[in-house]
């Protein structure tokens, strides 16, 4: 954001999909563009959760919101514009957020969500968290559920992810200070 002097996501111009595969190319090495989405050549067709049941909602989504790439790492990452959803916060500020997905190994295994691969949100702010944060819950303390460690984890729990509403393994690994403690 800095370098377009922007105070948000939005105001710096990423609000289409062409703008993200801008951005994704502006910002990392891309070696593959992703035009099918979560699919291959770029992605598996069979994400599962940790016990083992199918990602449903992931498996070959066409991300129509964002762009997809394969990084020179070997991640391959799933970019939505920050305008998923929008919200209003009690002090009249707009917030937006889309979904990230994210395959740290791409193609290869073992392809489970919590893992190998993570469902974030990126908000309007530049922040990224489980989806069910909202400005409040993350400035403020109002949060869903109570607290912004419960927020997180709303939906299904990680072990359980199948829809995108599932945000619940990266909000885990971000109540636990970056470890996977499941």
């Amino acid at each position: 954001m800095t370098d377009k002097n922007a105070i948000n996501l939005t105001e710096a111009g990423l609000t289409t999909p062409a703008s993200m595969k801008t951005f994704l190319h502006d910002y990392f090495k891309v070696v593959q563009d992703c035009e099918d989405g979560v699919a291959e050549p770029c992605f598996v067709n069979d994400y599962k959760n940790i016990n083992g049941n199918l990602f449903k909602d992931i498996n070959n989504n066409k991300y129509t919101g964002g762009a997809c790439a394969v990084i020179a790492s070997g991640a391959a990452i799933c970019l939505d514009k920050p305008s998923w959803t929008t919200s209003t916060s009690e002090d009249g500020i707009t917030i937006t957020r889309g979904n990230v997905f994210i395959d740290i190994n791409g193609m290869k295994g073992p392809n489970i969500v919590g893992r190998d691969a993570f469902y974030l949100a990126v908000f309007s702010d530049g922040v990224l968290d489980a989806g069910n944060v909202s400005y409040d819950c993350r400035t403020k303390g109002i949060c869903r559920g109570g607290s912004i460690d419960k927020a997180r984890l709303l939906g299904n729990t990680c072990e359980n992810t199948s829809t995108l509403n599932d945000y619940a393994c990266f909000g885990k690994i971000l109540n636990d200070n970056w470890e996977m403690n499941y």
